[in-house]
């Protein structure tokens, strides 16, 4: 066989004959493929585990368990590969053929075999593995392009955090392991306080800007892998905060507040502060069969209101009654009275 026209294959043969054996060994090393040799069933099937052939030469007629009992046990050893089993025989009528393919053959040689035939068998069987790993990296690819496709679906592009579809469903799956586990989840959604303002005084430009600097902020407090930002919509943002107790949220609120006014950036035009400023609604459960991803989104909705109403610039709870701006005071009276 020309070498140029066939992929070299590992080919395990088969045959409790010796002379056999050796003689199609040999054809199959002049051709330049590796030839893996056992005389015997079990040993048959051992070879098969440890070497993974591209190709099995098996003589069907064996002492103990014959070629038939070999190829299926070859099949149940595959890890969803496929190996061409071709069975050789000095019998050749349908039955033998019918009794071949069903154990799990692909083709039949008759014994002696034909060095002509071997070798086309052999080419043949160098262009299906071709295909076959050919079909094996296209596979690759698709997943790998769809996963790409998946995460820019989920992706923000302006900030790179996740987007409304990725927020969805990163909630629906931390709820559903926080009901299972019955540990605390924490929601929190804000935005950006007088961002029209802020847009109609710099320009949509320098608003983009603002809002990158901003999700690199709330991507940065994420310090958690399990935590998650996300760009809601427009300048509102949502943070999702799994295994977040109240008082936990409460802390990483002021820390967030501290971190957005040490970050300065200039705002202007807002009746707030001269500096970006947000405001923000909190809540946390430990959630149940009755509680849902819209349920926690509404009653952090209604939380963010509330800090609106309060003043903005600000990080309300309803299951705490209270905002981060109110127990940073607090904190800092406490600290000066002592």
């Amino acid at each position: 066989m020309p070498h140029d026209l066939a992929t070299p294959l590992t080919v395990l043969v088969v045959d409790d004959q010796a002379a056999s054996r050796v003689a199609i060994a040999a054809l199959l090393d002049a051709a330049g493929h590796r030839v893996i040799e056992a005389d015997a069933p079990e040993w048959a099937v051992e070879l098969f585990r440890r070497h993974a052939p591209d190709l099995v030469l098996l003589d069907v007629e064996m002492p103990g368990q014959d070629g038939y009992w070999v190829a299926r046990e070859m099949r149940a050893a595959e890890s969803g590969g496929w190996t061409p089993i071709v069975f050789l025989s000095s019998r050749g009528d349908e039955l033998d053929l019918w009794s071949g393919i069903e154990a799990g053959g692909d083709d039949y040689l008759i014994k002696p075999v034909s060095p002509m035939v071997l070798k086309a068998k052999l080419l043949a069987m160098s262009r299906l593995s071709r295909m076959q790993q050919r079909l094996v990296q296209l596979s690759d690819e698709l997943q790998a392009a769809n996963q790409r496709l998946r995460h820019l679906s989920d992706t923000d592009a302006l900030t790179g955090l996740l987007n409304r579809r990725g927020f969805d469903a990163r909630l629906r799956t931390d709820l559903a392991v926080a009901r299972r586990t019955q540990q605390p989840l924490t929601l929190l959604l804000c935005d950006l306080d007088e961002f029209k303002a802020y847009n109609d005084h710099f320009g949509h430009v320098d608003g983009d800007a603002c809002l990158r600097r901003v999700a690199e902020l709330l991507r940065g407090c994420c310090l958690r892998p399990s935590d998650s930002a996300s760009r809601y919509g427009g300048e509102e943002f949502a943070l999702i905060l799994p295994a977040m107790p109240r008082s936990g949220a409460m802390t990483f609120a002021r820390g967030l507040l501290r971190t957005l006014e040490t970050l300065a950036l200039p705002h202007p035009a807002s009746r707030v502060a001269p500096h970006v400023t947000l405001s923000g609604g909190i809540t946390t459960c430990v959630p149940d069969d009755t509680t849902t991803a819209e349920g926690l989104l509404t009653r952090a909705d209604e939380a963010l209101y509330a800090a609106k109403a309060r003043g903005r610039r600000r990080l309300f709870s309803f299951e705490m009654q209270v905002d981060a701006v109110d127990v940073q005071r607090e904190a800092r009276v406490a600290v000066g009275g002592a």
